[in-house]
């Protein structure tokens, strides 16, 4: 365990009655049970006294029965990671971990992440929106092939897919649209994956992802057996501080504080190119944040205890 940052809340008893948020009722409900499952299994290794609740069409009804002291949010996609589920905690001056209403709702919308990062000159693929039929000619012209096509408003790479040619174009765009009414068409960057997990604004360990499958999809993130992970991730040590800094920078440019990810393209001359900030990332045994905590020297119980933490600050973050 490493001796980095000390923790702020030293007895147990200090967080009262935590309610863990899963499931709810987004594209990404699997994933949210098993994320918070494992989250509610490490607290309670923790002695913290913390009870499950499936988030269903009633949140506040929910809430207001389960008398909780703080919230911990486990619930991926929209309603749980959009500032929906963050802006009902706060109308009932329920403390909860991650980012505040702002900063979730920020960094779930890939579009206006992107237009935060371009106005700091953060570097971020080209892209090109799609609402329309219409728009869609505007991706050979401003963006070109291949591309990657994605619903603005979703996580776990859900309904995104990638495009090579034009006559390609436009069945991805309706699949995508079956997921939001807003599309991304977005330049496609060969190269490495790489992701930065931040916890209370210090970065953790790179990893790098590595999957046959054309990108870290839905597949390769929770179904493959073939997907690995490099941690360390085999960068010299000042290009992933250089990555680091990138990634706490574009994560305060969302507004997003905390504990989160960012996640990266590299190209082949080494520029790293941001692909978007997740404010409830996978917290499985097996997921991302964990993987990279352990690197640092937190195991998961200790990595759950140090989120939970956040939601002591003033508005949740």
């Amino acid at each position: 365990m490493t001796n980095k940052i000390k923790r702020k809340i030293k007895n147990a008893k200090d967080f009262g009655r935590v309610g863990v948020l899963l499931g709810g009722t987004s594209a990404e409900r699997e994933v949210s049970l098993n994320s918070g499952n494992a989250v509610l299994a490490g607290l309670l290794r923790n002695k913290i006294n913390a009870h499950a609740v499936d988030i269903g069409d009633s949140p506040i009804e929910q809430m207001q029965q389960e008398k909780f002291d703080r919230v911990f949010i486990v619930l991926h996609g929209r309603g749980g990671e959009d500032g929906v589920i963050q802006a009902i905690l706060q109308s009932l001056n329920l403390p909860y971990t991650g980012s505040n209403v702002q900063g979730s709702a920020i960094a779930m919308d890939k579009l206006r992440t992107k237009l935060m990062w371009l106005g700091l000159n953060l570097p971020t693929p080209e892209f090109v929106i799609m609402r329309q039929r219409e728009d869609l000619a505007q991706v050979k012209q401003k963006v070109g092939f291949p591309c990657i096509i994605k619903p603005i408003h979703e996580g776990s790479s859900i309904g995104m897919a990638k495009v090579d040619s034009e006559t390609e174009l436009e069945p991805a765009w309706i699949e995508a649209s079956k997921y939001d009414y807003e599309i991304i068409a977005e330049r496609w960057i060969a190269g490495g994956e790489y992701t930065c997990s931040i916890l209370d604004k210090e970065a953790l360990p790179l990893i790098k992802m590595e999957t046959p499958n054309t990108f870290y999809d839905y597949d390769a993130k929770y179904q493959s057996s073939t997907t690995l992970y490099h941690c360390p991730c085999g960068l010299d040590s000042k290009k992933e501080k250089e990555m680091q800094e990138i990634a706490v920078q574009a994560f305060a440019a969302c507004g997003a504080s905390g504990w989160g990810r960012v996640d990266y393209m590299m190209d082949e001359s080494g520029q790293p190119w941001l692909i978007e900030a997740n404010t409830v990332p996978g917290m499985t045994d097996h997921s991302l944040v964990p993987m990279a905590a352990k690197q640092a020297g937190y195991d998961f119980d200790e990595l759950v205890w140090r989120i939970l933490e956040s939601s002591f600050t003033s508005d949740g973050n």
